[in-house]
């Protein structure tokens, strides 16, 4: 099903050349009570995604549609691929963060910090050297809906840099209300981390902060890029040219590398999260409350693997 209409919305002329006008926005599943964590398997020419209060991740293929990928998912959200081409996962169920190895085995990242249970992990990526970066607020424990309520063990709500090689922790940024999704700029300069404190209390942040990177994977800065409105910026994107993709209430908002707005493209409901798919990675998927959405842009996303 296609939703036909003007999808877009322009705040600078270059957007138009970011977007493919007479590509509707199609609507490829709507059976979900909240979609979430795409990724795309270049590899393997499909799409997997979480479908959280469900508690399984879907799969979508162009010639067979959408099937289970995994039932009893421990509630997962945020998804991401490892540079050997593994799934990365954050469970809320199971407060954790792990990777399916080739053979389909589990194996768990991190479930802890300085042995306290972590809160509830929710976004994850990679970095090319193989470290992961996730973010831990408190979503998967506020309630039974999303994973189980529970009392946070955490101090606050971190942002974590795990290196797999040595299982070495470390919370690398601990001054945000509820660090959301993250990305790195295509040259991973910086890293872009999203806070969505507004989505419980209106006087909290609804923007994304950006960090300089150094060469030791520390960070400095933290000033806020952009603001996101309505509504709050959950899942990012970067497109090749250091373009910044952002899910908010009405739809996708983009910005430049320097943050300036863009456009929008309207989506009829909240959106949660996106990712560059297809094998130039020119299709845009949607999470987008209960449905996967997709529409051709006229730009590639940076992320890899």
């Amino acid at each position: 099903m296609a939703l036909v209409g003007d999808a877009y919305e322009y705040y600078d002329r270059r957007f138009r050349d970011m977007t493919v006008p007479i590509a509707d926005i199609e609507v490829l599943y709507d059976g979900c009570r909240w979609a979430e964590g795409p990724v795309w398997f270049n590899d393997g020419g499909f799409l997997v995604w979480s479908d959280i209060p469900n508690n399984r991740m879907l799969r979508w293929t162009p010639d067979q549609g959408v099937g289970l990928f995994r039932a009893d998912s421990n509630f997962a959200n945020g998804n991401t691929r490892d540079f050997q081409g593994r799934l990365i996962t954050c469970e809320h169920g199971t407060r954790r963060v792990t990777r399916t190895e080739p053979d389909g085995t589990i194996t768990v990242l991190a479930d802890a910090y300085k042995g306290r249970r972590l809160n509830s992990p929710n976004d994850v990526v990679v970095k090319s050297d193989g470290t992961i970066w996730f973010t831990d607020p408190p979503y998967g424990i506020l309630s039974d809906y999303e994973g189980f309520k529970a009392e946070q063990e955490q101090d606050g709500c971190n942002v974590f840099r795990l290196n797999p090689a040595s299982g070495q922790l470390d919370a690398v940024v601990t001054d945000f209300v509820k660090p959301n999704g993250l990305a790195f700029s295509p040259d991973e300069s910086r890293l872009f981390i999203a806070d969505s404190g507004f989505s419980h209390d209106p006087d909290d942040p609804h923007h994304i902060r950006v960090f300089d990177v150094s060469p030791d994977n520390t960070l400095s800065g933290g000033e806020v890029f952009v603001e996101v409105a309505p509504g709050v910026p959950d899942g990012f994107r970067f497109d090749t040219d250091g373009n910044l993709w952002s899910s908010s209430q009405d739809g996708l908002r983009v910005f430049d590398p320097a943050g300036n707005p863009l456009g929008r493209i309207k989506t009829p409901k909240m959106v949660s999260n996106l990712t560059f798919g297809g094998p130039r990675r020119n299709r845009l998927f949607i999470t987008a409350t209960d449905s996967l959405l997709a529409v051709f842009v006229g730009v590639s996303g940076a992320q890899r693997p």
